[in-house]
């Protein structure tokens, strides 16, 4: 099974899910946010040049993502130092 990294900001109450290599820096090309009435927030998918999935960042993280997934995320903010 792949691990999956992701990262979760407390202060903002954003985290994002990344779909890469943790060793290669991919970077989005085109963003697409999801309506954010349909999922009642903001989640936005990132799609690197070829079209393929990089990640999902996920605002308003705490009411969108299980809480086991958030305290096992890598912290970004100073409660995470």
């Amino acid at each position: 099974m792949a691990n999956v990294r992701v990262t979760y900001d407390k202060t903002v109450n954003a985290a994002y899910v990344y779909f890469t290599d943790p060793k290669v820096r991919v970077k989005a090309a085109h963003t697409y946010p999801c309506d954010p009435v349909d999922v009642d927030g903001m989640i936005n998918l990132d799609f690197d040049e070829q079209g393929c999935l990089i990640g999902i960042e996920v605002l308003a993280a705490s009411s969108k993502l299980p809480e086991y997934l958030l305290q096992s995320a890598e912290r970004l903010d100073a409660e995470g130092s």
